[in-house]
């Protein structure tokens, strides 16, 4: 429909239909309560028009751009890593080749060289960095700015660049088309945070991880987790070529490690003492508190859907 493959399209306008329905329900709570200040709120609700509008648009008009979409994704997030976290002035020169390594990461997945895809920043570029900064000269926390510059380049593009991948991956569902796989996790991903938060606010009473997310519950972990896998083994066979009971795999795989991309940056922002990762999107904070839970489910998703079918 429209050019776009039916059960996508259809996925697409419930998302588009959600969107409608939190902007009213946000305005009629605003009138109801004219004394409160609802402007982060507001603000929550626009900036998901504008996230879900310059996703779809990229996604929709064709593969090529929905790569390098992704890729400025990749470069935005780990900008914002590198400037929360502490790195040496001599590190600048060193921090140069990890942002090289996104247009070469992506130019793997555009052309769909999978052996170069998977090994170019594990291998690759985790013996360059190093190495760099030993002929740098400069000794004096060397062990400390390795492990941040490996693991943030590891984050923001080894595991965000497994998104792009999907979108090229052969389409072996015509009715989702190469966008399918891709609104599926990111579906799951984003609707997993809302069910653990739901089920968290009406049912949590029992800590999980109460020195890194206070507000965290068993209930809400195993709330989202069980409606993320029931809701995947339904939708999987429709935006992917998993079987339905495959489907119930990916949620589960989908909801756990969500839930661990979720707290392991929060754990990082509670090690630095700030709230939010950077300001770029208003109502939600940084770019990588959007994409927290994404890092980590998407490159698990991936090789579970890759080594299934592909």
């Amino acid at each position: 429909m429209f050019g776009v493959p039916i059960h996508s399209f259809y996925l697409i306008l419930l998302v588009i239909i959600l969107l409608v329905s939190g902007s009213l329900i946000s305005s009629r709570i605003e009138r109801q309560h004219p004394d409160k200040d609802y402007t982060e709120l507001r603000q929550r609700v626009q900036s998901w028009w504008l996230m879900i509008g310059i996703l779809f648009a990229a996604l929709l008009f064709n593969q090529t751009l929905a790569v390098v979409f992704f890729g400025f994704l990749s470069f935005l997030a780990l900008k914002e890593f590198l400037s929360i976290v502490p790195t040496r002035q001599t590190d600048r020169r060193v921090i140069f080749w990890a942002y090289l390594s996104i247009p070469v990461q992506y130019y793997w997945v555009a052309i769909g060289w999978y052996g170069m895809f998977i090994i170019f920043i594990p291998v690759y570029i985790f013996l360059l960095l190093p190495v760099r900064m030993v002929l740098l000269g400069e000794t004096r926390g060397f062990i400390r700015s390795a492990g941040i510059l490996h693991w943030a380049t590891m984050l923001t593009v080894f595991c965000i660049s497994h998104i792009a991948y999907l979108l090229v991956l052969p389409v072996k569902n015509e009715a989702a088309g190469y966008i399918g796989p891709v609104l599926f996790l990111l579906f799951m991903t984003q609707f997993n945070d809302v069910c653990q938060y739901i089920w968290g606010k009406k049912l949590g009473r029992h800590k999980i991880i109460p020195k890194v997310s206070p507000n965290k519950t068993w209930e809400g972990f195993l709330g989202g987790v069980a409606s993320i896998t029931l809701l995947a083994g339904l939708t999987a066979p429709l935006l992917t070529p998993l079987l339905w009971w495959e489907g119930l795999i990916a949620g589960l795989l989908i909801s756990v490690s969500g839930f661990f991309g979720d707290v392991v940056i929060s754990s990082v922002k509670r090690d630095l003492q700030i709230k939010d990762t950077g300001s770029l999107i208003p109502g939600h904070g940084g770019i990588l508190d959007r994409m927290d839970s994404l890092m980590f489910t998407a490159p698990l998703f991936f090789h579970f859907l890759f080594y299934s079918y592909y």
